[in-house]
């Protein structure tokens, strides 16, 4: 991955999504930096958040992957919007 596109603890994701007539954005699945591709199960949450671990801010979706809970952003920044996920340092989520 570019380095522009990645922090040490944020990772600009590609993301498989539904955009419903009432403007809603429903992640469907996503692919991770290494190319892995992951199902999301069901969105539980949607609300403004800031990533306190990774910095950025926007739309948190708490997502089900696997069973196992986890947060992915939508944010804007200078007119860009793009998906990202927390992660431990170098490891995926």
């Amino acid at each position: 991955m570019d380095d522009y596109l990645s922090t040490d603890y944020k990772a600009y994701i590609t993301v498989n999504c539904d955009h419903m007539a009432s403007g809603k954005i429903i992640p469907r699945s996503f692919v991770w930096e290494d190319g892995r591709h992951f199902d999301i199960d069901k969105v539980t949450d949607i609300r403004p958040a800031a990533s306190l671990k990774a910095g950025g801010a926007g739309l948190r979706y708490t997502v089900i992957i696997n069973n196992i809970p986890a947060f992915m952003y939508l944010e804007e920044d200078r007119k860009v919007t793009r998906w990202f996920m927390e992660r431990k340092k170098g490891k995926p989520p």
